[in-house]
């Protein structure tokens, strides 16, 4: 179901890069969107030259959508059903059921990792070494282990640092790092959030404790 789902997704924004593309080609450019919302909200700003012809890729997005929200809901199932562990790791805001789902199965046995500090290695989102004479990659990690499963903590990682996001330690962490990180501090901060974020929900899933986002920060201001 995840992989199917992952397939769903990348169908979809690969029509939805090709709407763009095409209004673009044409002198316009559409605004920024959710992919769940792009096909209900971007027909009436469609250069009216190509309306024919995006309409049936608006259609085939709609329908994905449909087939996407509908995987998600057999995923929840599923979690609840036969993975209770991922109640765990959802008490962490901006980590749902397909993040919680993907991360158990990706790592199967919590216990095979000695400390749960190499769970970002192990995922590829460490820092890589520099090489001398080429210029760093542009998020500087390995990209080793599974990909599909860094993809969805660059994810939330994005989401945690937004603007719609609570309050939590992590969010702190990642948003001072943003701030002096220079014009790719953005970047460099979402992945080192990624990596905190799998070393979190790995410590979660082991020790089965209460998630307190704020503390430490709680004890102190008191």
């Amino acid at each position: 179901m995840v992989r199917s789902r992952d397939a769903l997704v990348a169908a979809r924004t690969q029509l939805i890069n090709a709407v763009r593309g095409m209004v673009k080609s044409a002198g316009a450019r559409l605004p920024k969107s959710t992919t769940a919302a792009f096909a209900r909200k971007m027909p009436p700003l469609i250069p009216p030259e190509l309306k024919l012809a995006v309409k049936p890729l608006l259609k085939s997005i709609e329908a994905l959508t449909e087939q996407i929200s509908s995987a998600d809901e057999q995923i929840a199932g599923l979690a609840e059903e036969k993975y209770p562990e991922t109640r765990l790791l959802r008490q962490v805001k901006g980590v749902g059921p397909v993040i919680a789902l993907t991360f158990v199965l990706t790592l199967e046995n919590p216990y095979r990792f000695a400390k749960s500090r190499t769970v970002g290695s192990y995922l590829g989102l460490r820092p890589r070494q520099r090489e001398s004479g080429n210029s760093a990659p542009q998020l500087g990690i390995t990209k080793a282990g599974n990909g599909h499963l860094r993809w969805l903590l660059i994810q939330a990682a994005n989401y945690i640092l937004g603007p719609l996001a609570p309050d939590s330690v992590l969010r702190q962490w990642g948003l001072q790092l943003a701030s002096r990180g220079g014009k790719n501090g953005k970047k460099r901060a979402v992945v080192a959030v990624a990596r905190k974020l799998a070393v979190l929900l790995h410590r979660l899933w082991v020790t089965a404790e209460v998630y307190e986002p704020l503390y430490g920060i709680e004890e102190q201001a008191a």
